[in-house]
């Protein structure tokens, strides 16, 4: 039977107050109370895994055993078939700009342009199937983990649509829809994407009957 949490505080690990606060609305009816890694000063770790299950374990690993509560952790990203599950682990890096590109920080648009160029190069007829994931992992310190895993399957379309979404969303469109995310109503996208599926999944194992 998979250990519960219970009620009490749980570490999110992210120095993100945005990320807390969704995390922590999603979780207050259950009597938890979450507290960020950022707020506690802990260091955030290299993410050096190779998968999204690797890097949200490396990370609520590292603020549990910091912190000596239980941790919670998310490590998310989009999949595209045809790019052989590119950009994966390495979504956010692709936003990267190089020194070359300008100041530092994330161009979300150059991202998707890189995605869009290599299907373009594939060919007019490549699979556009692409999913967005998330994984949420929970640790204990003494070592004790829990993984939910969340996927949002849908297609990938040019040129960029909408303004209401962040990253990738312009061009993503979820499976029986013909809006993308950055299209759809907030509340909408949440109640459908990869994120609310691992939670659902979480929830069901922690607090359900």
């Amino acid at each position: 039977m998979t250990r519960r949490l219970g009620s009490g505080s749980l570490v999110i690990a992210t120095h993100n107050a945005g990320k807390l606060k969704e995390i922590s609305a999603l979780l207050e009816p259950y009597g938890v109370k979450c507290i960020s890694a950022g707020s506690l000063g802990l260091p955030e770790p290299a993410e050096t895994g190779t998968t999204f299950v690797e890097n949200a374990l490396i990370k609520a690993r590292a603020a549990a055993e910091a912190s000596g509560m239980a941790a919670l952790a998310d490590d998310s990203g989009l999949s595209v078939d045809a790019l052989e599950g590119r950009p994966g682990v390495y979504t956010a890096d692709w936003a990267e700009r190089q020194w070359f590109e300008g100041k530092p920080g994330r161009d979300w648009y150059m991202a998707m342009g890189k995605v869009e160029g290599m299907l373009q190069q594939l060919g007019p007829d490549t699979d556009r199937n692409a999913a967005f994931h998330c994984v949420l992992a929970l640790a204990w310190p003494d070592g004790e983990h829990a993984i939910y895993e969340g996927k949002c399957p849908g297609s990938l379309t040019w040129p960029p649509r909408g303004k209401l979404g962040f990253g990738y969303d312009p061009v993503f469109v979820p499976t029986g829809r013909g809006q993308t995310f950055a299209e759809i109503d907030p509340e909408e996208k949440h109640a459908i994407s990869h994120r609310a599926d691992a939670f659902a999944k979480l929830v069901a194992k922690q607090f359900g009957s």
